[in-house]
């Protein structure tokens, strides 16, 4: 994980929040790299949930909500954690997290002190601010932990105006904040965090089956966009581990440095949340089925994955350190970034042969021509031209397009470079746009990578 951490630093990127100051414990900044990589995490995932389908409908709730919602939710009492702190060093740990020594006991991690600890107490995981000028319980609200319930408590406007019939979805992707005790490994678990969820409303009885259908497609979204399949795979929560409202999750996880992690859960949540919106707010959330002439509150499957560890996920799997040729003749090591060409921050980069004045408006032309077709065209003369193919292959780049002296002065063609085999081919620049876009619409894998 660290090497992670160092070649996005490196990269910009993510790095530290406020570095310059000390840095903020669990709060990261994406650079230019980053926002790119988080915007295709992003659109990959909006294209397969609304674009693709009819039956998924998108929503943006607010952050800030009538805190009833939360109390509604069950989170006011019941999202917590287990803090215990050590008489040693006074540091606060999560107690589920803590981990025993060769003689059985539990050590304080800070400063490996055992029997240092007393009871647990729990910690509620919510941000609490307020609203308005005053600062007391009446103008209390919280930074909402999850996008969810903003889907429950609109689920009958949405539903409504949005004329959909059961089963559908409503998805959305927004910020959301936990007051983690113990953030840690990089942008895994953080404080603040963007979602990526989706309420599937179906009749009871059939969430069984809609369940078992997410499950297979959020697999599979992640294998579509080139995750390997030895470092994916499905765990299902045991009755211990099951939230309050779970009728049954399942868990995809991937194998990360530091082990296997949840990358997205898959919940089936019954009809718990609609049923606590609806005795709390005194509103009628039922569906009326009018094929069947019954009403009902529709049960809920929930597939929910974070921007920032899917973010995080396709750049683990995609690193790659391997032997390549040289312009003498010998090898060298070269640090790659496999990633599936739609998740990819840079998609092409331009790369002029030289700085010199002659290769500059031809080189401009080509970059201008580019950049209306793909997302993100980087455009680079600095360096030694094997340098700067690095530099492109270290974020993740597709393809390079070179443009050299034979491209001015005679055959106004240039070198089209590909990331994963380093192959170059030659293409006239009238036809560049339309071979890029039939290379980009290939099947892709990491195997064939």
């Amino acid at each position: 994980m660290e090497t992670i951490v160092e070649l996005c630093k490196r990269r910009g990127i993510i790095f530290q929040s406020s570095e310059i100051y000390g840095g903020l414990r669990g709060a990261w900044d994406y650079g230019p790299l980053g926002v790119a990589l988080k915007d295709n995490v992003r659109n990959a995932w909006r294209k397969s949930m609304f674009q693709l389908r009819d039956d998924v409908v998108p929503l943006e709730a607010s952050i800030l909500m009538n805190p009833q919602v939360w109390e509604a939710s069950g989170h006011v009492g019941g999202f917590t954690d287990p803090l215990v702190e050590c008489s040693n060093c006074n540091t606060r740990h999560r107690e589920d997290q803590l981990e025993t020594n060769k003689k059985g006991e539990v050590y304080c991690p800070s400063c490996g002190q055992a029997g240092t600890f007393g009871e647990a107490k729990a910690f509620n995981l919510m941000f609490r601010t307020f609203v308005g000028p005053t600062e007391d319980t009446a103008a209390q609200v919280w930074l909402r932990p999850e996008t969810a319930q903003g889907m429950f408590v609109d689920f009958a406007h949405v539903q409504l105006t949005a004329r959909k019939k059961i089963p559908f979805g409503i998805g959305q992707i927004g910020r959301s904040f936990r007051n983690e005790i113990t953030p840690r490994n990089f942008i895994f678990r953080v404080r603040e965090f963007e979602q990526m969820e989706m309420e599937f409303f179906c009749k009871p009885g059939t969430d069984e089956e809609w369940h078992a259908y997410w499950i297979r497609q959020r697999y599979d979204w992640y294998r579509n966009l080139g995750l390997r399949t030895d470092n994916i795979r499905i765990r299902p929560h045991a009755d211990d581990e099951l939230s309050h409202y779970s009728k049954g999750t399942v868990d995809i996880e991937y194998r990360f440095p530091m082990g296997w992690g949840e990358i997205e859960g898959i919940a089936n949540r019954g009809n718990f949340d609609l049923t606590q919106h609806a005795e709390h707010s005194g509103k009628d959330l039922s569906y009326f089925d009018q094929a069947a002439d019954e009403r009902y509150l529709p049960y809920v499957i929930e597939p929910a994955a974070g921007v920032d560890r899917i973010a995080l996920t396709f750049l683990v799997d995609a690193y790659r350190q391997e032997e390549a040729p040289t312009a003498k003749g010998g090898t060298e090591t070269r640090t790659v970034l496999k990633l599936h060409p739609e998740i990819a921050p840079v998609k092409v980069a331009v790369l002029p042969l030289s700085k010199k004045d002659t290769l500059t408006p031809t080189a401009r032309e080509v970059n201008d021509l580019l950049k209306p077709h793909f997302a993100n065209v980087d455009y680079d003369e600095a360096g030694q031209i094997g340098r700067r193919y690095r530099r492109q292959d270290e974020v993740g780049t597709p393809f390079c397009v070179t443009v050299d002296f034979e491209t001015v002065e005679d055959d106004r063609a240039v070198t089209v470079r590909d990331r994963d085999t380093m192959t170059q081919e030659r293409i006239p620049i009238e036809k560049l746009v339309g071979y890029l876009q039939e290379r980009f619409a290939q099947p892709w894998s990491p195997d064939s990578a």
